[in-house]
Protein backbone atom coordinates (compact mmCIF):
# COMPACT_ATOMS: atom_id res chain seq x y z
CA UNK A 1 0.00 0.00 0.00
CA UNK A 2 2.81 2.54 0.88
CA UNK A 3 4.70 1.40 -2.20
CA UNK A 4 1.55 2.38 -4.83
CA UNK A 5 0.59 5.45 -2.93
CA UNK A 6 4.50 6.74 -3.27
CA UNK A 7 4.59 5.67 -7.12
CA UNK A 8 1.32 7.90 -7.15
CA UNK A 9 3.33 11.03 -5.74
CA UNK A 10 6.24 10.01 -8.39
CA UNK A 11 3.70 10.45 -10.90
CA UNK A 12 2.74 13.36 -9.43
CA UNK A 13 6.01 14.92 -9.30
CA UNK A 14 6.91 13.43 -13.15
CA UNK A 15 4.09 15.60 -14.57
CA UNK A 16 5.04 19.15 -12.38
CA UNK A 17 8.47 18.79 -13.12
CA UNK A 18 8.08 18.27 -16.68
CA UNK A 19 6.13 21.28 -17.29
CA UNK A 20 8.33 23.33 -14.29
CA UNK A 21 11.67 22.66 -16.51
CA UNK A 22 10.11 23.41 -19.69
CA UNK A 23 8.71 26.81 -18.45
CA UNK A 24 12.09 27.60 -16.92
CA UNK A 25 14.47 26.58 -19.28
CA UNK A 26 12.20 29.04 -22.07
CA UNK A 27 12.91 31.71 -19.45
CA UNK A 28 16.34 31.37 -18.40
CA UNK A 29 17.46 31.07 -22.73
CA UNK A 30 15.25 34.44 -22.94
CA UNK A 31 16.49 36.59 -19.74
CA UNK A 32 19.90 35.36 -19.18
CA UNK A 33 19.39 34.70 -15.77
CA UNK A 34 21.60 32.53 -13.70
CA UNK A 35 19.19 31.78 -11.17
CA UNK A 36 16.42 30.77 -13.31
CA UNK A 37 19.19 28.37 -15.42
CA UNK A 38 20.46 26.63 -11.99
CA UNK A 39 16.42 26.16 -11.15
CA UNK A 40 16.23 24.94 -15.04
CA UNK A 41 18.69 22.81 -14.59
CA UNK A 42 17.60 21.57 -11.06
CA UNK A 43 13.90 20.82 -12.42
CA UNK A 44 15.25 18.87 -15.32
CA UNK A 45 17.44 16.54 -12.93
CA UNK A 46 14.10 16.22 -10.84
CA UNK A 47 12.29 15.22 -13.92
CA UNK A 48 15.00 12.61 -14.87
CA UNK A 49 15.14 11.21 -10.93
CA UNK A 50 11.67 10.46 -11.07
CA UNK A 51 12.47 8.34 -14.19
CA UNK A 52 14.83 6.45 -12.40
CA UNK A 53 13.08 5.81 -9.31
CA UNK A 54 9.80 4.62 -11.56
CA UNK A 55 12.59 2.38 -13.60
CA UNK A 56 13.20 1.20 -9.55
CA UNK A 57 9.85 0.26 -9.26
CA UNK A 58 9.52 -1.37 -12.26
CA UNK A 59 12.86 -3.61 -11.53
CA UNK A 60 11.68 -4.01 -7.70
CA UNK A 61 8.20 -5.60 -8.40
CA UNK A 62 10.00 -8.88 -10.46
CA UNK A 63 9.39 -12.18 -9.36
CA UNK A 64 12.25 -14.08 -7.41
CA UNK A 65 14.56 -16.52 -9.89
CA UNK A 66 17.24 -18.79 -9.43
CA UNK A 67 19.65 -16.35 -9.48
CA UNK A 68 17.75 -13.87 -7.54
CA UNK A 69 16.03 -15.86 -4.75
CA UNK A 70 14.98 -13.44 -2.74
CA UNK A 71 13.69 -11.03 -5.48
CA UNK A 72 14.90 -7.75 -6.93
CA UNK A 73 13.04 -5.62 -4.28
CA UNK A 74 16.25 -3.86 -3.16
CA UNK A 75 16.83 -2.23 -6.67
CA UNK A 76 14.31 0.27 -5.70
CA UNK A 77 16.85 1.32 -2.91
CA UNK A 78 19.68 1.44 -5.44
CA UNK A 79 17.72 3.60 -7.85
CA UNK A 80 16.78 5.77 -5.21
CA UNK A 81 20.58 5.87 -3.85
CA UNK A 82 21.30 7.22 -7.31
CA UNK A 83 18.93 9.60 -7.43
CA UNK A 84 20.34 11.23 -4.54
CA UNK A 85 23.64 11.21 -6.05
CA UNK A 86 22.51 12.84 -8.91
CA UNK A 87 21.02 15.79 -6.85
CA UNK A 88 24.35 16.31 -5.48
CA UNK A 89 26.24 16.13 -8.78
CA UNK A 90 24.09 17.62 -11.39
CA UNK A 91 21.63 19.56 -9.27
CA UNK A 92 24.07 21.14 -6.76
CA UNK A 93 27.12 21.18 -8.34
CA UNK A 94 25.24 22.64 -11.83
CA UNK A 95 23.77 25.24 -9.87
CA UNK A 96 26.77 26.15 -7.64
CA UNK A 97 28.98 26.47 -10.96
CA UNK A 98 26.60 28.50 -12.49
CA UNK A 99 26.24 30.90 -9.82
CA UNK A 100 30.00 31.27 -9.10
CA UNK A 101 30.32 32.17 -12.86
CA UNK A 102 27.88 34.90 -12.54
CA UNK A 103 29.44 36.10 -9.24
CA UNK A 104 32.82 36.70 -11.41
CA UNK A 105 31.46 37.75 -14.45
CA UNK A 106 27.78 38.93 -13.60
CA UNK A 107 25.74 40.27 -16.19
CA UNK A 108 22.09 42.09 -16.40
CA UNK A 109 19.01 40.42 -16.16
CA UNK A 110 16.74 41.11 -19.81
CA UNK A 111 13.45 41.34 -19.20
CA UNK A 112 12.65 40.29 -15.35
CA UNK A 113 8.48 40.10 -15.77
CA UNK A 114 9.50 37.32 -17.84
CA UNK A 115 11.39 35.55 -14.93
CA UNK A 116 8.74 36.45 -12.18
CA UNK A 117 5.62 34.67 -14.53
CA UNK A 118 7.86 32.16 -15.18
CA UNK A 119 8.85 31.29 -11.14
CA UNK A 120 5.08 32.05 -10.28
CA UNK A 121 4.08 29.16 -12.78
CA UNK A 122 6.72 27.29 -11.23
CA UNK A 123 5.51 27.45 -7.65
CA UNK A 124 1.67 26.81 -8.61
CA UNK A 125 3.09 22.94 -10.75
CA UNK A 126 5.80 22.41 -8.09
CA UNK A 127 3.13 23.51 -5.30
CA UNK A 128 0.33 21.13 -6.82
CA UNK A 129 3.00 18.47 -6.60
CA UNK A 130 4.60 19.09 -3.39
CA UNK A 131 1.02 18.91 -2.07
CA UNK A 132 0.14 15.62 -3.15
CA UNK A 133 3.76 14.01 -2.18
CA UNK A 134 2.95 15.71 1.56
CA UNK A 135 -0.20 14.26 1.53
CA UNK A 136 1.34 10.90 0.90
CA UNK A 137 4.41 11.31 3.34
CA UNK A 138 1.71 12.69 6.51
CA UNK A 139 -0.34 9.26 5.84
CA UNK A 140 2.58 7.65 5.55
CA UNK A 141 4.66 8.91 8.79
CA UNK A 142 1.52 9.27 11.51
CA UNK A 143 2.76 10.50 15.13
CA UNK A 144 6.14 10.83 14.31
CA UNK A 145 7.99 13.50 13.25
CA UNK A 146 8.98 14.45 10.34
CA UNK A 147 13.03 13.99 10.29
CA UNK A 148 12.02 10.89 12.83
CA UNK A 149 9.68 9.57 9.63
CA UNK A 150 12.32 9.73 7.23
CA UNK A 151 15.19 7.52 9.62
CA UNK A 152 12.50 4.92 9.78
CA UNK A 153 10.69 4.74 6.75
CA UNK A 154 11.35 1.49 4.76
CA UNK A 155 10.20 3.43 1.31
CA UNK A 156 12.65 6.05 0.25
CA UNK A 157 10.38 7.42 -2.60
CA UNK A 158 7.88 8.51 -0.29
CA UNK A 159 9.62 10.94 1.65
CA UNK A 160 12.63 11.89 -1.52
CA UNK A 161 9.58 13.21 -3.87
CA UNK A 162 8.13 15.35 -0.62
CA UNK A 163 12.30 17.11 0.24
CA UNK A 164 12.57 17.24 -3.92
CA UNK A 165 9.41 19.01 -4.04
CA UNK A 166 9.97 20.93 -1.06
CA UNK A 167 13.57 21.80 -2.17
CA UNK A 168 12.35 22.90 -5.80
CA UNK A 169 9.74 25.49 -4.21
CA UNK A 170 12.70 26.87 -1.60
CA UNK A 171 14.89 27.53 -4.82
CA UNK A 172 11.78 29.22 -6.62
CA UNK A 173 11.95 31.61 -3.67
CA UNK A 174 15.32 31.98 -3.71
CA UNK A 175 15.35 32.53 -7.61
CA UNK A 176 12.58 35.65 -6.74
CA UNK A 177 14.56 36.87 -4.28
CA UNK A 178 17.87 37.17 -6.10
CA UNK A 179 16.44 38.60 -9.18
CA UNK A 180 14.55 41.28 -7.72
CA UNK A 181 17.75 42.28 -5.94
CA UNK A 182 19.54 42.38 -9.21
CA UNK A 183 17.09 44.20 -10.45
CA UNK A 184 15.86 46.63 -8.01
CA UNK A 185 19.49 47.22 -6.58
CA UNK A 186 21.13 47.19 -10.06
CA UNK A 187 23.87 44.49 -8.48
CA UNK A 188 23.83 41.58 -10.81
CA UNK A 189 25.86 39.86 -9.12
CA UNK A 190 22.63 38.76 -6.35
CA UNK A 191 21.37 36.70 -9.34
CA UNK A 192 24.89 34.26 -8.80
CA UNK A 193 24.24 34.51 -5.21
CA UNK A 194 21.04 33.19 -5.97
CA UNK A 195 22.18 30.39 -8.00
CA UNK A 196 24.93 29.39 -5.36
CA UNK A 197 22.12 29.54 -2.94
CA UNK A 198 20.01 26.98 -4.42
CA UNK A 199 22.41 24.82 -5.03
CA UNK A 200 23.54 24.83 -0.89
CA UNK A 201 20.05 23.53 -0.75
CA UNK A 202 20.18 20.81 -3.07
CA UNK A 203 23.47 19.45 -1.86
CA UNK A 204 22.01 19.55 1.99
CA UNK A 205 19.26 17.83 0.70
CA UNK A 206 20.93 15.20 -1.16
CA UNK A 207 23.35 14.62 1.50
CA UNK A 208 20.51 13.49 3.55
CA UNK A 209 18.87 11.89 0.84
CA UNK A 210 21.91 9.47 0.25
CA UNK A 211 22.75 8.78 4.04
CA UNK A 212 18.76 7.02 4.45
CA UNK A 213 18.90 5.29 1.12
CA UNK A 214 22.23 3.97 1.93
CA UNK A 215 21.40 3.19 5.00
CA UNK A 216 18.46 0.80 3.30
CA UNK A 217 20.72 -0.24 0.13
CA UNK A 218 22.94 -2.06 2.80
CA UNK A 219 20.65 -3.63 4.97
CA UNK A 220 17.91 -2.34 7.74
CA UNK A 221 16.14 -4.69 9.89
CA UNK A 222 12.56 -4.16 9.81
CA UNK A 223 10.40 -2.33 12.22
CA UNK A 224 10.92 -3.42 15.78
CA UNK A 225 6.53 -3.67 16.09
CA UNK A 226 7.11 -6.34 13.30
CA UNK A 227 9.78 -8.59 15.08
CA UNK A 228 7.94 -8.06 18.73
CA UNK A 229 4.80 -9.67 16.40
CA UNK A 230 6.90 -12.68 15.24
CA UNK A 231 7.97 -13.59 18.41
CA UNK A 232 4.38 -13.34 19.93
CA UNK A 233 2.81 -15.50 17.05
CA UNK A 234 6.41 -18.27 17.65
CA UNK A 235 5.70 -18.23 21.46
CA UNK A 236 1.96 -19.13 21.64
CA UNK A 237 2.33 -22.22 19.52
CA UNK A 238 1.58 -25.06 22.19
CA UNK A 239 5.30 -26.92 21.33
CA UNK A 240 7.61 -23.66 21.83
CA UNK A 241 9.31 -23.73 24.95
CA UNK A 242 10.70 -20.57 23.81
CA UNK A 243 11.13 -18.18 21.01
CA UNK A 244 14.91 -16.90 21.70
CA UNK A 245 14.55 -13.93 18.79
CA UNK A 246 14.53 -13.30 15.31
CA UNK A 247 16.76 -11.25 12.78
CA UNK A 248 15.10 -9.15 10.14
CA UNK A 249 16.14 -7.53 6.59
CA UNK A 250 14.43 -4.77 5.08
CA UNK A 251 14.59 -5.98 0.81
CA UNK A 252 11.78 -3.77 -0.15
CA UNK A 253 9.10 -1.22 1.44
CA UNK A 254 6.61 -4.83 1.32
CA UNK A 255 9.49 -7.25 0.95
CA UNK A 256 10.77 -8.29 4.43
CA UNK A 257 13.61 -11.69 5.14
CA UNK A 258 13.08 -12.87 8.74
CA UNK A 259 15.28 -15.58 10.66
CA UNK A 260 13.94 -16.95 13.66
CA UNK A 261 15.36 -18.76 16.31
CA UNK A 262 12.77 -21.33 18.33
CA UNK A 263 13.27 -23.76 21.30
CA UNK A 264 11.31 -26.66 20.70
CA UNK A 265 10.10 -28.87 23.28
CA UNK A 266 12.67 -32.00 24.00
CA UNK A 267 10.55 -34.63 23.47
CA UNK A 268 9.38 -33.77 19.42
CA UNK A 269 10.47 -35.93 16.85
CA UNK A 270 11.93 -34.38 13.41
CA UNK A 271 7.92 -34.90 11.55
CA UNK A 272 6.42 -32.91 14.70
CA UNK A 273 8.68 -30.12 14.40
CA UNK A 274 8.50 -29.53 11.04
CA UNK A 275 4.59 -29.46 11.16
CA UNK A 276 5.28 -26.84 14.10
CA UNK A 277 7.46 -24.75 11.59
CA UNK A 278 5.09 -24.81 8.74
CA UNK A 279 2.10 -24.11 10.85
CA UNK A 280 4.24 -20.54 12.44
CA UNK A 281 5.39 -19.56 8.58
CA UNK A 282 1.51 -19.48 7.45
CA UNK A 283 0.23 -17.72 11.12
CA UNK A 284 3.61 -15.22 10.22
CA UNK A 285 2.75 -14.85 6.51
CA UNK A 286 -1.53 -14.14 7.61
CA UNK A 287 -0.47 -11.61 9.98
CA UNK A 288 2.82 -9.97 7.90
CA UNK A 289 2.30 -10.91 3.70
CA UNK A 290 5.30 -8.60 3.53
CA UNK A 291 7.64 -11.40 5.22
CA UNK A 292 8.37 -13.12 1.95
CA UNK A 293 11.33 -15.25 3.48
CA UNK A 294 11.31 -16.65 7.05
CA UNK A 295 13.83 -18.82 8.06
CA UNK A 296 13.25 -20.71 11.42
CA UNK A 297 16.54 -22.60 13.28
CA UNK A 298 15.43 -25.18 16.57
CA UNK A 299 18.39 -24.24 19.11
CA UNK A 300 18.24 -23.54 22.83
CA UNK A 301 18.10 -19.92 24.26
CA UNK A 302 21.76 -20.70 25.62
CA UNK A 303 22.79 -21.39 22.50
CA UNK A 304 21.30 -18.54 20.54
CA UNK A 305 23.02 -16.25 22.64
CA UNK A 306 26.48 -17.77 22.85
CA UNK A 307 25.99 -17.49 18.55
CA UNK A 308 24.49 -13.71 18.96
CA UNK A 309 27.42 -12.38 21.26
CA UNK A 310 30.02 -14.20 18.92
CA UNK A 311 28.19 -12.92 15.23
CA UNK A 312 28.42 -9.52 16.93
CA UNK A 313 31.55 -9.10 18.35
CA UNK A 314 33.14 -10.13 15.27
CA UNK A 315 31.32 -7.50 13.46
CA UNK A 316 32.43 -5.36 15.86
CA UNK A 317 36.10 -6.31 15.02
Amino acid sequence: MASQSSKKAVYAALAGNILVAATKLLAAIWTGSSAMMSEAVHSLVDTGNEVLLLYGFHRAARRPDAQHPLGYGRELYFWSFIVALLIFALGAGVAIYEGIAHVRHPEPIRNPAISYIVLALAFLFEGASWWVSWRQFSAAKGALGYYEAVRRSKDPPSFMVFFEDSAALAGILIAALGTFAAVQLHQPVFDGVASILIGVVLGAIALLLARESKSLLIGEHADSELSDSILRVAGSEKTITRANGVLTMQLAPDQIVAALSLDFEDHLTAAQIEDAVIDIERKVRESHPEVVALFIKPQTDKTYRQAARSYFAEGDG
